[in-house]
């Protein structure tokens, strides 16, 4: 299974559906996801985060991910 992230309208229509008081289930309906992700998107909310606040924090922690810049010492450096 290929995991997608959110996209900034999904985080926005999850947002605007949990302040109409629309159900977890219905919401995981509405934007095919998974009941666990949306979850997650809604306790950040009640810790008081908005969509882009939760957006940027994401973006902020996916640049610790992935492959690290080789750095090569000076030795090896082409000149």
């Amino acid at each position: 299974m290929v995991y997608t992230h959110l996209t900034t309208d999904e985080l926005a229509f999850i947002e605007s559906y949990y302040y109409q008081k629309i159900s977890v289930s219905e919401i995981c309906r509405r934007v095919k996801r998974s009941r666990q992700t949306v979850y997650n998107v809604i306790n950040a909310f009640k810790a008081g985060t908005s969509a882009l606040e939760f957006y940027q924090n994401y973006k902020k922690r996916k640049t610790r991910c992935g492959r690290r810049k080789i750095i090569l010492p000076k030795h090896q450096l082409s000149k």
